[in-house]
């Protein structure tokens, strides 16, 4: 855009012949009317005009086109202006008279940077499709509750707990927490801690130095740093030691991190999540957890409801991951009327996680394009003992009368699962874990935590 008509033909004419398509405007209002009927990724425009001058323009161009590049073309003794222009958002200048191939070298630059922001748009709105309230499937009371806070909490930069059994959801819970974050745009970064071992986990979420220890041969970058900008997710929180958590808690404090073998320390700006299926109030109380950190990460709690107190959600539920294991497969099975009942009446004692690989196992192996009851084999719930969809057995009062706590009803239910499992499955662990929804390296520590040992021996995973 330019007020001088000979300057604005001959700059058309350069970037026609280079298979730009190029539209002119004499200008400021003629400009502004066409980047709001058309779609334009780059403006060139002239820095003194009349009665529009290019500062202007460029103020009006950024709020009709945020992701509009800007090129301003400016005379040598206007070079402070066009620098100033660049601060308030336009991508580069070129003082007049400028050479063919320079001009030239510049589009192609800003035309590169508006791909490239197309690219991360494009990439974010999959995100979103992927991890945002869509993905938060149901649409019972406590899913409505638990997307209204999400979405209030979203928008600001505190720091969230998300607490929930295992397999309800809680990693994608964060992940819509960030895809509707001010972050989002920036890396959303997982680590579970107990998938990692605790001579690991330090040097996984802080870094090292090289020579740190033996196999550092080279110096590298922790996942907090990986995470600068945008999210940190940090599960199964509570699995870690107080040493670990005394150096996790400094990090939250200072907003900065210090490699493994460093003593200099890098500032970061990162968003934590964290999560936990275990009771962390008791763990507290326990002093298996710091209170310090746990009232650093309490900030905002979000709670995952399991999945039998939202049964009404389960034949969405159903038909959200049927569909996705039909789009795999190229099928087009469907679930009968009485299957969903069928699953509808079930306690689901492995939450979301559990339906998921119902289902898909369901799709694969029956013969059927409709599923049936006989294609969902439910297990008996073996935390309390009751039939198929029958709810918890009553408690009993302990001598004295007094009923247990509900700490103490929790550990005990723990127990009798995990004996139950271990007692099915002997000294193989990983069946163990896969029976009971969680990971080895939790169940170990639970088993550890309620004296319990496999029976027949060492384990094998």
């Amino acid at each position: 855009m330019d007020d001088q008509k000979n300057m604005r033909a001959t700059t058309a004419l350069l970037l026609s012949s280079e298979n730009y398509d190029v539209q002119q405007a004499a200008g400021g209002e003629e400009a502004l009317a066409k980047l709001g009927s058309s779609r334009v990724d780059l403006m060139l425009t002239d820095l003194k005009m009349e009665p529009m001058d290019g500062l202007t323009l460029l103020k009006k161009a950024l709020e009709v086109n945020p992701r509009l590049q800007v090129i301003m073309m400016t005379a040598f003794g206007s070079i402070e202006s066009a620098v100033e222009a660049m601060r308030q958002g336009a991508f580069d200048y070129v003082t007049k008279p400028f050479k063919e191939g320079e001009l030239l070298y510049r589009v192609q630059r800003a035309q590169e940077r508006a791909q490239l922001l197309a690219t991360v748009d494009r990439l974010t709105g999959e995100f979103n499709e992927r991890h945002g309230l869509s993905a938060l499937v149901g649409s019972s009371p406590a899913m409505t509750e638990l997307s209204s806070r999400l979405m209030r909490v979203a928008q600001s930069d505190a720091t969230v707990l998300v607490q929930g059994e295992s397999g309800t959801g809680k990693e994608l819970v964060a992940r819509a927490v960030h895809a509707h974050s001010r972050r989002q745009k920036l890396a959303f970064v997982p680590v579970n801690c107990a998938a990692i071992s605790e001579t690991l986990l330090e040097s996984e979420l802080f870094g090292h130095a090289k020579g740190a220890f033996t196999g550092a041969v080279r110096a590298r970058r922790g996942l907090v740093e990986e995470a600068h900008g945008g999210t940190l997710f940090i599960d199964e929180v509570t699995e870690t030691t107080p040493a670990f958590q005394s150096k996790l808690l400094r990090t939250l404090q200072d907003g900065e991190v210090r490699r493994v073998g460093e003593s200099i320390t890098q500032k970061v700006d990162v968003r934590i999540v964290a999560a936990t299926n275990r009771d962390i109030e008791l763990e507290v109380r326990e002093k298996r957890f710091r209170q310090d950190l746990y009232y650093r990460l309490n900030v905002v709690t979000l709670r995952v409801p399991p999945l039998r107190e939202r049964l009404e959600d389960v034949p969405a539920l159903a038909e959200h991951f049927l569909k996705r294991a039909n789009a795999r497969s190229s099928k087009r099975k469907s679930l009968s009327t009485s299957a969903v009942e069928h699953l509808m009446g079930y306690s689901f004692p492995g939450n979301v996680r559990e339906l998921e690989n119902l289902v898909e196992q369901a799709a694969a192996l029956s013969e059927s394009d409709e599923l049936l009851p006989e294609d969902f084999p439910l297990r008996p719930n073996r935390v309390t003992g009751g039939e198929l969809g029958a709810p918890p057995l009553p408690l009993a009062a302990e001598s004295g009368g007094r009923l247990p706590t509900l700490a103490e009803s929790v550990e005990d239910a723990e127990r009798r699962a995990i004996a139950q499992a271990l007692e099915r499955y002997q000294t193989d662990l990983g069946r163990v874990a896969e029976e009971l929804a969680i990971s080895s390296t939790t169940l170990w520590r639970k088993m550890k935590r309620l004296n319990l040992r496999p029976a027949g021996g060492e384990h094998r995973e």
